[in-house]
């Protein structure tokens, strides 16, 4: 059998929110299509252990109303595991709250974006430079995401590259290593989760990039994992 990827849930959405749309893990599954057997859910806030890096194909880490600069228990030992994760090189994936703890385990820094809150459809410029990222060139110069957040990732760590940018945030996108980066934008909301978190209904496109970002994401690292194992 092919190993599991893991979707580190980081606490739970507010109750009206959670009653609309449910809950975090429930989105990338949506998202993502993943089956029951391919993943597991962790809940590093309700006390459970982080699994062996070994016993994974890969790892998302989702958002949270939580802050980073909060040093939460659970945060802080999250942030070891990704730090011991790396060391593993074990596939990773941060989402908002996941990819500010991601870059600051990693020795980045973190805090209150300057600019302000940045939330509803907005506008991601890509870099020019991820020129033969396997994953990041399927996007496109610039497209459009699900975002809200008011921390961001003011520095990154030495040695990631920033692969993207808004308006408001110049750390869209980090990569960390071949095999880990994190993205400020929510690749696994839809409108309706988008409006649910909002509490008003924004207008535009629909923003699929972001969307097959994450699903490729899962099918480099799970599918390949699925082949090994069939060898």
């Amino acid at each position: 059998m092919s190993l599991p990827v893991a979707i580190i849930q980081f606490e739970t959405p507010p109750e009206n929110v959670m009653a609309r749309v449910g809950e975090q893990h429930q989105w990338f599954v949506a998202a993502t299509g993943l089956r029951p057997d391919d993943y597991l859910v962790v809940r590093p806030d309700l006390g459970e252990a982080l699994p062996n890096p070994a016993s994974l194909s890969a790892a998302i880490l989702s958002g949270s109303w939580a802050m980073v600069t909060d040093h939460a228990e659970w945060s802080e030992r999250s942030a070891a595991w990704i730090r011991s994760a790396m060391d593993h090189q074990l596939p990773l994936l941060g989402v908002c709250y996941g990819h500010q703890l991601m870059a600051y385990a990693l020795g980045g820094v973190v805090d209150d974006n300057p600019r302000g809150w940045e939330g509803g459809l907005q506008q991601v410029t890509r870099h020019a430079d991820c020129a033969g990222d396997p994953l990041l060139t399927i996007l496109p110069a610039q497209f459009s995401a699900w975002l809200s957040h008011r921390q961001s990732v003011l520095q990154p760590p030495e040695g990631a590259r920033v692969i993207a940018s808004s308006a408001l945030d110049d750390c869209q996108i980090v990569r960390y290593s071949p095999q880990a980066l994190s993205v400020q934008f929510h690749p696994e909301f839809t409108l309706e989760i988008m409006t649910a978190c909002l509490q008003a209904s924004e207008q535009g496109d629909v923003p699929v990039w972001p969307l097959r970002l994450l699903q490729a994401f899962c099918q480099q690292y799970h599918s390949a994992d699925k082949r090994a194992a069939s060898l």
